[in-house]
């Protein structure tokens, strides 16, 4: 890698780790050494996209460089070995993400990881991992809102309804 690259590597890394709320270091094995084949890095890579995650492969000098001036300049004492960082701007997506396809493949392991100021070991990542996602509490909090609301709608119809009833049994009585 020339200079000029370096040094655009850096800012991307960089611009990378100020634009996202978590960050989760793994270490993988290496396709020479039997690890992570391309085709299973593609598939964490698509599992990752709709949950607007990121998972990337970096060079650990480049990155110390870019930690730097970056809320997440404690995370350069993990980066040792083959490493890989998956990013998100949802506190939950990449934990959550890395952890299921850990489970699944022996190749990648959770080292640590940060949400915001936070520095995370693995036991950590995995409970942010078991949380629900930002739009799953969503979700639960409309749903908790609505119900109140449909319970006093129908408690309003049943005064209506039962008063229609006793007409409709007068009427048909006489």
């Amino acid at each position: 890698m020339e200079h000029a690259q370096k040094v655009e590597a850096v800012k991307v890394l960089h611009q990378m780790f100020q634009d996202n709320e978590l960050v989760v270091v793994t270490q993988y094995s290496s396709q020479a050494n039997g690890g992570l084949t391309m085709k299973e890095l593609d598939v964490l890579r698509s599992d990752m996209r709709p949950e607007g995650a990121t998972f990337k492969i970096i060079k650990n000098r480049l990155a110390k460089r870019a930690l730097q001036g970056t809320r997440y300049e404690a995370l350069a004492d993990m980066l040792k070995g083959p490493v890989a960082v998956a990013v998100s701007k949802d506190p939950v997506a990449a934990a959550k993400v890395t952890y299921n396809f850990a489970k699944t493949n022996s190749k990648i392991e959770i080292i640590g990881g940060a949400l915001g100021d936070t520095l995370l070991d693995a036991k950590g990542v995995e409970a942010l991992a078991k949380l629900p996602s930002l739009d799953e509490v969503r979700g639960k909090l409309v749903a908790l809102i609505q119900t109140p609301a449909t319970r006093i709608a129908t408690i309003a119809q049943a005064p209506a309804s039962q008063l229609a009833r006793v007409t409709k049994a007068y009427a048909e009585k006489e």
